[in-house]
């Protein structure tokens, strides 16, 4: 026995080949499965060279796994063989993605036991390493400082300083960790960095400096209290809670928002009100506009009637007009013919067409109003040419007279009528595209852009 031992480890290699020679016959990762070899797997873990054997013969031996799903990174990474680690790493890179069964990671356990080399090799080969987490949200840096290795803390600190930062899923930062580790070294080094909070709270509502107030007097929290007051530390009742800001934020911007919903109810309720008034008043104006037409088309088409039967220039003992060659007595006839017609089509619209809505009644009385105004352009015509019938075979300067008098009246009259009209068609277009356009306002938008308090307006 005193001979066997030191042979097997003056001479792995040629051990190890034996024995794989021996066990040709079964697969070597079921042998490490069935766990046949204790021996041969303390040597892959003491011995960089067996290693290499090892996977030269079989590549698929850095992904076996044993208990809590231990692959041979984190086994190698957790007892500190840098040169087995980085042979593994070297064969295969992705060993870095596979974690224990609790999350932990080869980084996890090698800064636990704080491994410098180790360490540095892990985030050598992806730095982004040290933002894994596991399940209970620590990252390398939780299990960093609950070792004593203030190297290791650096390494990772160096790597990504922004993980001072993260809590895991109790709130406890790196700093409360080692605070109740009374780690006063790596305290001091974790309140050097500027990201770090020395007042963050973990879900109890406890700061660092609380938790080292917790904690027995000793030379260790003394320090602690010390170094962590220096930058700032205080208790949690020192503090004006964040949470508390926030929930008195939150208060008031509900009683903020509700108090403009009432007002906007309000504002609706005054803004309906007023539309209906507005409607009334519009469809008030429009009544004594159909009212004021009708009247008049009645008048129109009696003057027109009686025209026919009190000719200008009178009858012959046959009945016919005595002037009914003339051209003016023709003029008088068509145009008073016209005017009739016109006047009574325009009755006739009004006792028959039943409007219901206010869009449809202004775009009927925009086409009576339109027929008026030709019946009342035919009366003129109608009327200067009677003039040169009755006292134009005489007094011509009378029929002129007339003729200047009534077209400048009337083409006057119908000219500022029309100008009224088109601007006011280019008035409600520009508000209408205002209104759509202005946020704020989907409840004027629903009302008809006619509804406006206006002084007056031609349709």
């Amino acid at each position: 026995m005193n001979w066997a031992r030191p042979r097997c480890l003056l001479q792995p290699r040629r051990v190890i080949l034996m024995l794989l020679r021996s066990c040709c016959s079964i697969p070597l990762r079921r042998q490490f499965r069935l766990r046949i070899g204790p021996g041969l797997i303390l040597c892959t873990l003491l011995q960089d060279k067996v290693m290499k054997v090892l996977l030269d013969h079989d590549p698929g031996l850095s992904k076996t796994v044993g208990q809590s799903n231990a692959t041979p990174l984190i086994s190698a990474a957790t007892r500190g063989h840098t040169a087995v680690v980085k042979e593994l790493l070297s064969k295969d890179p992705s060993l870095l993605e596979i974690s224990r069964s609790n999350g932990k990671n080869a980084l996890h356990l090698a800064s636990r036991q704080g491994h410098e080399d180790i360490v540095k090799a892990l985030l050598d080969k992806d730095p982004q390493l040290a933002r894994r987490t596991d399940k209970k949200g620590q990252t390398a840096l939780h299990m960093a400082v609950k070792g004593v290795s203030c190297e290791v803390v650096r390494l990772l600190l160096e790597a990504d300083a922004a993980i001072v930062m993260l809590p895991d899923k109790f709130g406890n930062t790196a700093l409360h960790v080692a605070t109740r580790k009374k780690r006063a070294e790596i305290v001091n080094e974790l309140l050097l960095l500027p990201d770090t909070n020395v007042n963050a709270l973990t879900r109890d509502h406890k700061t660092a400096f609380d938790i080292a107030d917790g904690m027995p007097l000793s030379e260790e929290s003394s320090e602690i209290k010390d170094c962590l007051a220096r930058y700032g530390a205080v208790r949690a009742n020192e503090l004006n809670q964040p949470r508390d800001e926030l929930r008195i934020t939150v208060t008031e911007i509900k009683k903020d928002v509700h108090t403009q919903l009432e007002q906007t109810r309000k504002t609706n309720r005054n803004v309906n009100g007023i539309a209906k008034e507005l409607r009334k008043l519009h469809m008030a104006g429009i009544n004594n506009a159909t009212n004021s037409v009708t009247v008049v088309a009645v008048l129109f088409a009696t003057v027109a009637f009686a025209a026919i039967f009190t000719v200008p220039g009178g009858d012959a003992d046959s009945g016919t007009a005595v002037m009914a060659s003339s051209t003016p007595f023709k003029i008088f006839f068509i145009f008073n013919a016209i005017a009739l017609f016109t006047s009574l089509a325009v009755v006739l619209v009004q006792i028959t067409i039943v409007r219901g809505e206010m869009k449809s009644e202004r775009r009927v009385v925009e086409v009576i109003n339109k027929l008026m105004w030709l019946a009342s352009v035919c009366t003129t015509v109608a009327f200067i040419s009677s003039a040169y019938i009755v006292v134009g075979r005489h007094n011509k300067w009378a029929a002129v007279l007339i003729t200047v008098i009534g077209g400048v009246t009337m083409a006057g009259v119908l000219g500022t009528m029309t100008y009224c009209v088109v601007k006011s068609k280019q008035v409600r277009k520009v508000k209408k595209k205002e209104k759509m356009s202005r946020s704020g306002t989907s409840l004027w938008n629903q009302l008809d852009s006619d509804t406006e308090l206006n002084p007056i307006y031609a349709i």
